[in-house]
């Protein structure tokens, strides 16, 4: 009787074993010193790049109106065999693309300065000439004032603290696509894909992060079952904001790394048509309240809390990649720590379900510390290929790594601010 009970219960384990299967193991990886490497340009943002035909062409810098920081004109492009040549080219030898204008405050079009993040390379168009890039895009009151009409715009009334001091605003993070064809030479502003309206802005006298007023921004993107899936940071309210009912809790409880996605067939069109992860799928607008990634919250026991006060801890700044050897997605991440994103430790995540779709797209894991630069603040951590033959026939880039890859980040040292590679890093499978 008794064998005969064990051989049901091993009989009921190899059925449970097919119909549930156990999840992969989480990766491994290895940090591995390496002789430095220095770009010689100007960064800000993820760092976006496509392979265009045999060339390997870097996108970083900033471009548009500010009247924080003044006007910029950095966006620029750089060339290699390599990804290695292309990040060691002197600042003379890159070349400004151009770009659409900005407008007038109460004209339709571009607004305020943008950041290329990522791009998606159309593989329909055989010469690679063809590109997507998916921008961070920041306004203030001044340069995109509200529009009764839309409903589009900010007020300015009770906005909080921007970065270069008391008088100054806060700005506004959005996300929005250009398209190029003729590979990144120049560039048509094809609109918003994510945005927070005015009645999640986060004002005074709760916003004291001297970070953004709200909005989503700092996104990486990637390709999968014919969506472009975007991971951003979300920095609204969930919900209206009103000073007499704010909740911090409830404020928190909407942000940190969140997901959106928009299909593909819909790059040359896109406002209006992403939609937000609701906690079940992705049904919420592209300008409506959705729901974080869980996994990538950190919990209030452990300081986490609202990007509004400058004593909370978060995730932000993703980058993605799907990484060939481990057949798994990779995030990196910084945190904020303190005001101004104030952080000194780059952290990764992975996702071992080849597809994005639905719930399988939320699975990843709890963040590992990567790497840490006490009395640093570290942002813009990314992972880039090292330059390989293998990896040249393969056309990797920050979006598609083997397993070894560079580990870049930007380096806010008390007396500079340098965009560096100090580490490789080697994923190991874990079977």
């Amino acid at each position: 009787m008794r064998k005969c009970l064990i051989a049901s219960v091993l009989l009921v384990w190899v059925l449970m074993a097919f119909v549930f299967p156990p999840k992969t193991a989480r990766p491994l990886f290895t940090i591995i010193p390496a002789a430095p490497v220095y770009f010689k340009s100007f960064v800000d943002c993820n760092m976006a790049e496509a392979w265009v035909g045999d060339t390997f062409r870097i996108f970083p810098g900033k471009y548009g109106e500010d009247p924080l920081w003044g006007d910029a004109r950095d966006l620029k492009y750089a060339d290699g065999k390599t990804a290695e040549e292309a990040f060691n080219r002197r600042f003379e030898a890159f070349t400004e693309p151009v770009m659409p204008p900005n407008v007038a405050p109460d004209q339709e079009g571009l607004h305020g300065a943008v950041w290329f993040e990522t791009v998606y390379q159309d593989p329909k168009d055989a010469s690679g000439k063809t590109l997507y890039a998916l921008y961070h895009n920041e306004n203030y009151p001044n340069t995109y004032p509200y529009r009764t009409k839309t409903g589009k715009g900010y007020i300015d009334k009770d906005w909080p603290q921007g970065l270069t001091g008391e008088r100054t605003p806060a700005a506004v993070c959005r996300i929005g696509i250009m398209k190029s064809t003729n590979g990144g030479h120049s560039w048509e502003n094809k609109g918003i894909v994510l945005e927070d309206d005015q009645p999640r802005m986060i004002l005074k006298p709760h916003n004291t992060s001297v970070t953004f007023a709200g909005g989503v921004g700092d996104p990486s993107a990637i390709a999968n079952d014919g969506y472009l899936y975007i991971f951003y940071g979300e920095y609204g309210y969930p919900g209206n904001y009103r000073s007499a009912t704010y909740d911090p809790i409830k404020e928190y409880s909407g942000q940190c790394i969140s997901m959106a996605r928009i299909a593909l067939t819909d790059l040359d069109a896109p406002t209006g048509k992403a939609r937000r992860w609701d906690g079940k799928g992705f049904t919420v607008a592209y300008d409506g309240v959705g729901q974080p990634i869980r996994s990538l919250q950190i919990p209030v026991a452990e300081g986490g809390g609202p990007t509004s006060s400058p004593s909370s801890k978060y995730y932000w700044g993703p980058s993605v990649s799907w990484n060939t050897w481990l057949k798994a997605w990779v995030m990196l991440m910084a945190r904020s720590e303190g005001p101004s994103w104030k952080g000194s430790n780059v952290y990764l995540s992975f996702n071992t379900n080849p597809s994005l779709v639905g719930a399988a797209g939320q699975e990843w894991s709890k963040p590992q510390l990567l790497a840490s630069k006490p009395g640093h603040t570290i942002w813009y951590p990314s992972l880039q290929p090292i330059g390989s033959d293998n990896e040249r026939g393969n056309r990797n880039t920050c979006l598609k790594l083997g397993q070894i890859a560079r580990l870049f980040y930007k380096d806010n040292a008390p007396d500079t601010a340098v965009y560096l590679s100090e580490y490789e890093i080697r994923f190991e499978r874990n079977r």
